[in-house]
């Protein structure tokens, strides 16, 4: 589908895009490194934790045009010539940016570029934008469509899931291409698919479907749209009395936040109750550029929400995510998913195990604010949908009681509810104890009978 987005697919030719007056010198360190590991964040005031990305190579650009949205996009690094003469790569990044054009393209705006570290082919930055080499080859048990859209699709371009909300795909463009995208099948335009949305026939849809009542705009990236088309497409879904809300998913406040102007905001506060969930993988992303952007957006009364895919060597670790989540708060974005990265084809590289997720959650429950902690989830491959995953509290349970164990290990007891009066003494049915129980004696306390303990664990002796 045409899009209004400027410089279309793959940008502008290297000799266009570079023309500003530089001479560019050999690969050299970066110029304006955002450095968050030097010193532990709690040292630096708030304002400090948002260093700028900087302007890198491109200094030389007038403030009017770097914070112009639409000249990033025509300025992105979108060809392997353009990427090799600002940071060396690795022989697999080189075969992977010239295969690129096969299977995901490849775009990278001018301010993201200078957050990437060109010296370090192990930069969290540099894995999720430039490809490599092991993205042409599938594991056995990777999908084109892990999720299960195609299959419930009952409009193209709209996806009918779950009950009472719908997603709505309005372009399959982006400011930039994440190396291990969900539906990297229709996004690009280099993909095997591609995405052909019926606008007409979706709104029209959502009409007729009374039980609708949340709209997902995803795609792709709705906010690529101008604010005029964009309009368009929100007061013709606030226009239908059951959609109680509706929802975008986006990556431009990360990739592009000069895209987030206070026109855009403006445009939007009129189609409240309007919510928006970003994507921010790693604490170097949070800028202050980015944290304009999302401050910008939270004065226009739009509740923020962040969804962080768990990557192989960029955040499967658990002080990089409690970092990325507390810088997220004080940005005035709520975390709100980690998911565990889609069985696509050719991101086995960049998966990890689920066991690392549940150590994060581990690792960030009751250890800071529940605010910053948020649902680790997988999508169920085939189209089952979000599933919550998470560390085991719940060690026992019966009818008369449940043994839960805290952050810190600690055991405890919990009544569950019944008729009975409550007893005088222990026994079933009893308060709970005022002190932990060692976690052997807390299972054993938990009474059974025939007809089982009402737990969906395994059955107590």
């Amino acid at each position: 589908m045409q899009t209004d987005e400027p410089g279309g697919q793959w940008g502008i030719p290297r000799a266009d895009a570079l023309a500003l007056g530089v001479n560019l010198p050999p690969p050299s360190p970066h110029p304006n490194p955002v450095n968050l590991e030097s010193s532990p964040l709690e040292s630096f005031s708030i304002d400090e934790q948002f260093p700028s990305a900087g302007r890198g190579i491109w200094a030389r650009v007038p403030d009017a045009d770097w914070n112009d949205w639409r000249w990033q996009l025509r300025n992105r690094i979108t060809s392997l010539e353009a990427l090799e003469a600002l940071m060396p790569l690795t022989p697999t990044e080189r075969e992977g940016v010239s295969h690129a054009g096969h299977h995901l393209a490849m775009a990278i705006t001018p301010y993201f570029f200078n957050l990437i570290d060109v010296n370090d082919p192990n930069c969290p930055i540099r894995a999720q934008v430039i490809p490599r080499a092991e993205e042409m080859v599938a594991a056995p048990w990777e999908m084109a469509d892990p999720c299960g859209e195609d299959e419930h699709m009952p409009v193209p371009g709209l996806v009918h899931r779950y009950p009472d909300r719908v997603l709505f795909l309005v372009t399959d463009r982006c400011a930039a291409y994440c190396r291990y995208c969900t539906r990297s099948r229709v996004v690009s335009g280099a993909g095997e698919q591609h995405l052909h949305t019926e606008f007409d026939a979706a709104i029209n849809y959502i009409r007729e479907h009374t039980e609708v009542r949340d709209v997902l705009l995803s795609g792709g990236d709705p906010l690529l749209f101008s604010d005029e088309r964009l309009e368009h497409v929100l007061s013709q879904l606030r226009a239908i009395k059951h959609v109680e809300f509706l929802r975008i998913g986006t990556r431009i406040p990360i990739f592009l936040p000069q895209r987030i102007t206070p026109e855009l905001c403006a445009m939007l506060r009129k189609y409240h109750p309007l919510w928006m969930s970003i994507h921010t993988n790693h604490p170097k992303e949070a800028t202050h550029e980015v944290r304009e952007a999302c401050g910008r957006l939270a004065d226009a009364g739009i509740p923020l929400g962040n969804q962080s895919v768990l990557l192989r060597g960029v955040n499967d670790d658990a002080a990089v995510m409690k970092k990325l989540v507390h810088k997220l708060l004080m940005m005035r974005v709520r975390p709100y998913y980690i998911y565990q990265c889609d069985p696509v084809k050719g991101t086995h590289h960049l998966r990890t195990t689920v066991s690392k997720g549940i150590e994060i959650i581990e690792a960030l429950r009751g250890h800071t604010t529940g605010y910053a902690v948020p649902q680790y989830v997988i999508d169920a491959p085939g189209g089952g949908g979000k599933v919550p995953i998470g560390p085991e509290y719940v060690l026992a349970h019966d009818k008369q009681r449940v043994i839960i164990r805290n952050y810190e290990g600690k055991v405890f007891e919990y009544p569950e509810l019944n008729d009975a009066p409550t007893p005088a003494k222990s026994g079933p049915g009893a308060p709970p104890l005022t002190r932990p129980l060692g976690a052997e004696a807390a299972v054993k306390s938990c009474c059974t009978t025939q007809e089982g303990n009402g737990h969906d664990g395994p059955t107590l002796d």
